[in-house]
This record gives C-alpha cells, sequence and structure tokens, in this order.
C-alpha cells in the first residue's frame, strides 16, 4: 500500500460518533469470553489519516474513546518498507519504537497495540482481532489450514505461525496482495491466524459480526460431526471425599510453597467438568509436556504447567513434601515457579498475587485445555515451535502484557491476607469484615444468615472489586458446616491468614429462671463454636506454615468484657466467654508449634449494633423488660444507664476493635493475650 494513497474513509466531523461505534463493537466482544480472556483482543478505527487503536492493558470489555491511541497511518505505512535488521530482538525493538513514534499524541503516555499495522493494513474502517476460542481450535490443530480452506475457499486469508509486530505485518501486507491477485477482492471474510486468532473487519458493526457468525457458524457445525469421546484416553477420577480432602490439603501447601514475600499466594482451584475430565485423562500428562498453544497461553500461565500426581499419599506432611519437590524441579527445568498445577484425577489450581491473577490464569488455561480438547478432535495438536516460544517468552511486549494484568495490588494493613469472618452477616462481624477489606483482605462472611452474607459479600464487592469477598453459610456448632465453608475459602483463595471467631448469642436471664435450652444454646454458639472453628482452621493454617516455615497466622475471638468479669443475670453469656478466653489461652500454647497466633479481643458494648439497639430483641429491650436497671422506663434510660458505667462515656465502636485486630496481626510476639477494648470499664489486673 503506497502510503499516498491513504484516502480518508469518514470526515473529522465524525470523530465522536466513529469512536462510539468502535467502543460497542469492542464491548459486544470483549465481555465475551468465548471471544476475549484475560483482557486480550484489539480493534481500531480508521478516520481519514489517522488510525485509533485500543491501547495496551485496555480490556475489550470497558473500553471508552480515551482508551484508544490515534496514530499517523503515513507513518505505519512507511514502516513496513523498513530495513531493521534481521536479528530477533534488536528487530522488534526498533519496531516497537517505531510504532511509538507513529503517535499523535505521545504526551498522553498511551501504549498502541503492538498490532497496530495489522489493523493499519485491513482494508476497512473497522478492525477486530480478538482469540475466539472455536477458531483456536483450528487453528491450532495439525491439519487446521487444510480444514479452513474447505471449509471456506477463498473467503479468508490464513496467516502461518511467524513472529509477531513486524514480521507478522510484513506477512498479512504480502498475503493480502497475493488475495487481490488471486480474487480480484480487496479484502477477505476474516483473516486467520495460526496459533493465534481470528481478525474480522468491515465499515459497520453489522457486517463485522455478520462475516463472524458465519465463520464461526462453519465451523461449529463441522467440529460437531468430529468424534468427542475419550481424546486423551481413558478418564479416572479421585473418589468425592478423599478429592475434597486433597484439595484442603494441596491448596494452603501451594500458597506457602509459592510465596515469594511475606504474604502467602492465592489460588483458586477448579474442577468443571472439561477441567476434570482432561485431567482424568490417561494422556492428558503428555499433552501438557508439548508446551502452549497460544500467546495468552505463555503470557498469563508461562509455558508449561506441573502436573501433579498425589499416588497413594492420603495425608499432609507426606504430600507436601512430594509438591515441594516437584515444584522445585518443576523450576529448575523451566526456570519459572508454575503457575499452574494439574493433578491427576481432580483438577486444576492457579496461582496469583491477588485473586484476578489466580483468576485469569484459571481463565486462560482453562481455555487451553479447551483447545486441546478441541484440536485434538479435529485431528492432532499444533503446538507453539519452541523457537516462537522462547522468543514470546522472553519478548518485552508480552513482558509488559504481564506487568500490566500485575498492576492494581491492594494496599492496607491487611493487603493480601484472606479472613474468614463468623457471624458476618450483621453487627460487629459485617463491620470487621468491611473493614479488613477497606484494608486491602480477602475476606470470607460466614453466617447462619447466608442470605445476609451473600448480600454484604456483594457490596464489598461492587464497591472493591470482582473476588474482594465471599458470602458462605455457616452453622459454628457444626464441624461438618464449619469444614465446609472452609472448603470453599480454599476452592476461592487457597487457604485463610485470619480467622475471626465472632460469632456469638446472648440470652440474658436471671440464673434463677433460664431454661436449660437457652444456657445450651448460648453455650453452644459462643464456647463450643469457637473450639469447632479453630480446630477446622488450624489444621488449614498448620499445612502453610508447614509449606512455608517463617509463616505466622492469626486466630481472633472477639470475646467480650464479660469475659472479664462476671454479669449479672447474664451468667451463660459471661460464662461462655470465660470459657473462651481459657480456650484462647490453651490453644495459644497448643497452636504456637504451628506458628498459629490465637488472641482473643474484649470489646465493651456495642450500644449502635443490633446486639443491643433492636427494638425488639436487643439487650435494652431485654433490659428493660427483666428489671434488670432499677428505675428505667424507656430503652432510653436504660441505654444511658450504660454508658455511665463507662469512663470515657460511651460505647465501643468497630474502629475501637479493628484496631485492635490490626495490633494482634501485627504483633509477632503476642499469643494467649485478651486484649481489653472496654474505654477503662474493666482494667487488666
Amino acid at each position: 500500500m503506497d502510503a499516498t494513497a491513504i484516502k480518508p474513509q469518514a470526515g473529522t466531523g465524525d470523530l465522536d460518533q466513529l469512536l462510539q461505534t468502535l467502543c460497542e463493537i469492542s464491548r459486544h466482544f470483549g465481555v465475551d469470553p468465548e471471544f476475549v480472556i484475560a483482557g486480550g483482543g484489539n480493534t481500531s478505527v480508521k478516520i481519514g489519516p489517522r488510525i485509533f487503536v485500543k491501547g495496551s492493558g485496555q480490556a475489550l470489555a470497558n473500553v471508552t474513546p480515551e482508551s484508544f491511541v490515534e496514530m499517523d497511518r503515513a507513518a505505519l505505512e512507511a514502516l513496513l518498507a523498513a530495513d531493521l535488521g534481521k536479528e530477533r530482538n534488536q528487530r522488534e525493538e526498533k519496531f516497537k519504537q517505531a510504532v511509538m513514534a507513529a503517535r499523535i499524541c505521545p504526551e498522553k503516555g498511551q501504549r498502541p497495540s503492538v498490532e497496530v499495522v495489522l489493523h493499519h493494513l485491513m482494508p476497512r474502517q473497522f478492525v477486530v482481532h480478538t482469540h475466539n476460542t472455536l477458531v483456536n481450535m483450528f487453528t491450532c490443530c495439525q491439519i487446521g489450514k487444510r480444514l479452513i480452506h474447505d471449509l471456506c475457499g477463498d473467503q479468508i486469508i490464513w496467516i502461518a505461525d511467524v513472529d509477531p509486530g513486524f514480521v507478522l505485518a510484513q506477512t498479512l501486507r504480502d498475503a493480502l496482495a497475493e488475495y487481490k491477485k488471486k480474487t480480484g477482492r480487496d479484502c477477505p471474510r476474516a483473516v486467520i491466524m495460526q496459533n493465534h486468532g481470528l481478525v474480522v473487519a468491515g465499515d459497520s458493526a453489522e457486517q463485522i459480526n455478520k462475516d463472524t457468525e458465519w465463520l464461526l457458524d462453519l465451523l461449529r457445525t463441522y467440529l460437531e460431526k468430529q468424534p468427542a469421546k475419550n481424546l486423551f484416553g481413558a478418564v479416572n477420577h479421585l473418589e468425592a471425599a478423599s478429592a475434597a480432602k486433597t484439595i484442603d490439603i494441596i491448596g494452603p501447601a501451594l500458597r506457602g510453597l509459592l510465596a515469594t514475600g511475606e504474604n502467602l499466594k492465592i489460588v483458586a482451584f477448579d474442577d468443571s467438568p472439561v477441567v476434570a475430565e482432561f485431567v482424568g485423562s490417561a494422556g492428558a500428562k503428555s499433552a501438557v509436556a508439548k508446551g502452549p498453544l497460544t500467546p495468552d497461553q505463555l503470557v498469563y500461565c508461562r509455558s508449561f504447567p506441573l502436573w501433579f500426581d498425589v499416588g497413594s499419599d492420603s495425608t499432609a506432611a507426606p504430600i507436601v513434601g512430594k509438591l515441594r519437590h516437584a515444584i522445585e524441579e518443576h523450576t529448575k527445568q523451566t526456570h519459572f515457579p508454575p503457575q499452574v498445577i494439574l493433578v491427576a484425577g481432580l483438577g486444576m489450581f492457579t496461582v496469583g498475587d491477588d485473586v484476578t491473577g489466580a483468576n485469569i490464569t484459571k481463565s486462560v488455561y482453562t481455555d487451553a485445555i479447551k483447545l486441546m480438547t478441541g484440536a485434538q478432535r479435529l485431528g492432532e495438536i499444533r503446538y507453539l515451535a519452541d523457537e516462537t516460544r522462547d522468543f514470546l517468552e522472553h519478548w518485552e511486549v508480552e513482558a509488559y502484557r504481564r506487568q500490566i494484568a500485575k498492576m492494581g495490588a491492594k494496599s492496607g494493613r491487611a493487603a493480601g491476607k484472606v479472613a474468614v469472618v463468623t457471624g458476618a452477616a450483621q453487627g460487629f462481624g459485617l463491620e470487621i469484615a468491611q473493614a479488613l477489606a477497606d484494608e486491602g483482605a480477602f475476606v470470607v462472611l460466614t453466617d447462619m444468615n447466608v442470605e445476609g452474607a451473600k448480600k454484604a459479600a456483594g457490596e464489598i464487592t461492587g464497591k472493591l472489586g470482582a473476588g474482594r469477598a465471599l458470602g458462605l453459610a455457616i452453622n459454628v456448632t457444626d464441624g461438618t458446616s464449619v469444614q465446609a465453608a472452609l472448603h470453599q475459602t480454599i476452592r476461592a483463595f487457597g487457604g485463610l491468614d485470619v480467622l475471626i471467631s465472632n460469632a456469638g448469642v446472648l440470652k440474658a436471664e436471671s440464673v434463677k429462671t433460664q431454661s436449660e435450652k437457652d444456657f445450651e444454646f448460648v453455650t453452644a454458639v459462643n464456647y463450643k463454636g469457637f473450639f469447632v472453628c479453630t480446630q477446622k482452621a488450624s489444621a488449614i493454617l498448620s499445612i502453610q506454615a508447614m509449606a512455608k516455615p517463617d509463616y505466622w497466622s492469626d486466630i481472633i475471638q472477639i470475646n467480650s468484657k464479660s469475659g472479664l468479669q462476671g454479669s449479672n443475670r447474664n451468667g451463660a453469656y459471661a460464662g461462655s466467654k470465660f470459657g473462651g478466653i481459657g480456650l484462647t489461652q490453651s490453644f495459644a500454647l497448643e497452636l504456637v508449634e504451628d506458628r498459629i497466633k490465637v488472641n482473643a479481643i474484649c470489646p465493651g458494648n456495642f450500644f449502635d449494633g443490633p446486639l443491643w439497639s433492636d427494638p425488639t430483641n436487643g439487650l435494652f429491650a431485654q433490659y428493660l423488660r427483666g428489671g434488670k436497671v432499677p428505675g428505667a422506663k424507656t430503652i432510653a434510660d436504660v441505654k444511658r444507664f450504660y454508658e455511665a458505667k463507662v469512663p470515657m462515656n460511651r460505647g465501643c465502636t468497630p474502629a475501637d476493635v479493628m484496631k485492635a485486630i490490626f495490633y494482634l496481626m501485627d504483633q509477632k510476639y503476642e499469643t494467649g493475650q485478651a486484649l481489653p477494648v472496654t474505654g477503662g470499664q474493666v482494667m487488666l489486673k
């Protein structure tokens, strides 16, 4: 294409409307995981001598007009004829610098897609490049080119696997020229790139959608006619109970074994049908050992996953030891620690510095499994060539994509921690969970009121982002229920760092009249519940410490000032809280060998919370009905009576408790303590 032949395809007055149309096209494809995973893919629009292309690090799903980089098409055209040398790295560095120099507004600091020259070459106004899963089943098949041409004829251009950037641009330029010579048409309905993806160009969104659907319908119809059973051999799975137990060992172990700093990693687990069938197949280990299929897989998952077979081991110590050795060998051989761990007959663990990173890796490798399955179904898998893989692993452009993916790390006093809070649907528990999330933690809100816990978790994720909170059902008096909640925590995060044992109940009544049922209820929740939660959580925390010997975790009971002194006509509650401090001290002595700190916080009365202020069942109402405050006529009278007991003349607040929680988490030399937060009402002796 002659640079002087670049003609306007729209007047500058159409700029706003064209960019808005481009945003709509981009979002249409960007929200569909069959087209875009991990923010991959790019789009563009040509407007006269300019082209606007999506900037690196911008996700198609939520682009705005400001997401696109304005480029000079004449400069891009001139670049195609440049002599950039033959040495790969130097050539691509020069190409990158030339592309950056073609920006119209470099002062904005935007970085255009490295494939902007490809977009410039396509002879239509709008261009959409995606990594569609169905298309890539064919591009990652050894006979994919023949199949595509048999199905699509001269409606498409097939681009063989070449270096991205400069070489890809030149290859497309030559292919377009040859296509026009053979067919008399200047633009195919699609460009299909081997082991890479799909490019569709059109002068309207309707044209792009029509050509995309035309292609996908052809490919889908053909694929569905191919055999789909036992593509990688016979399938076997671990028995359900054994599988759950193994997950609960491997997830926490990976958090510690792969940690590179003070915080443990976040580990996500997947045993969805497509993943479970693959890892249960006899030939899957051999299939994954041959390397990556696409650049996305290489960028977000590295080239090779770790294949791990638990064998006959069923307890933590031997599994952790075997896993440690496997990670060391994998890192030695591949030069990178694993980000994907495939466990034979079980499922897939993926690793990240945060939930977003772990889930992106999970999505990309799940897609890779789909590609391997589809390509095998069509004929035989075609992997990236070793030379291409080696180049992409060290290519600055792909390193930049990894860097962008890791941006946005959380900060705060609980940054990177996973915290489980019981009794978190309302009151102190909800306030604690929200405060921990605000300080960077990933929080699991558990409660008998599961709908309340889920609603609260949804509000946190709405404010702070997907994956930051999870709402689960729990009955702290039932070990099976607690184990189930912690199992779900492991599946989502790999384990936990902090257990806040907050769930508690209060039924205030005279020892002369209180029923055995009420006494047992209070004791079960406040006393037994702390025991059950500690027992189940400590098993997970000890595995993490086994994997990372310098790691310390926390169990913190939200006790009460009533655990430090008796409470008139409230013996069941005070007795359960006194017992909680006895458990705290005893657990601390035992669990220190697992580097688990166990402490209690003894708050004063949270007068503004529902426990006290609920107009029907709150303690103020209960005490008024029970005549506990002489002369009190109203709830306000009861409240003033209790406020007057506090030297600081106010009740305790969640902010007061959070300061104590963060102190105990930060303190590396404190365990077995009962920390009063009472405004001076109760003082340690």
